[in-house]
């Protein structure tokens, strides 16, 4: 069941992503943008947790998860160092994820030689 629940919310999240796409002027990387802050506000108010609970990966892949986790890593190290957590915590939570994504994507350049558009 956790697997229908994942599909539901990330569909969800990614629907409304092209409906707002499709019905404003924004380019996509602002609205990347946004759905990173949207995570980080909504797990800053604590709603976003028990949704990541609930479906999985389903909220925490899309890039509003990426925003839930930089909060999460904030407001811990707040709470563990004081005020130098404020810039440590976002960094530290989302180290492993953005190095992993790096990295893979040079590897990926490595093996299937992208080429750029004419």
């Amino acid at each position: 069941m956790i697997y229908v629940k994942a599909f539901v919310v990330g569909g969800i999240i990614c629907t409304l992503v092209q409906i707002f796409l499709d019905h404003t002027k924004l380019m996509p990387g602002r609205v990347m943008v946004l759905l990173v802050i949207t995570g980080v506000i909504l797990g800053a108010a604590g709603i976003y947790e028990p949704l990541i609970k609930w479906a999985g990966c389903g909220a925490s892949v899309p890039l509003s998860g990426f925003g839930y986790n930089l909060s999460k890593g904030v407001i811990e190290a707040v709470k563990e160092e004081g005020t130098i957590g404020l810039f440590k915590g976002g960094l530290k939570a989302a180290a492993a994820g953005t190095s992993s994504a790096l990295i893979f994507s040079y590897l990926a350049t490595l093996i299937f030689q992208p080429k750029m558009k004419k």
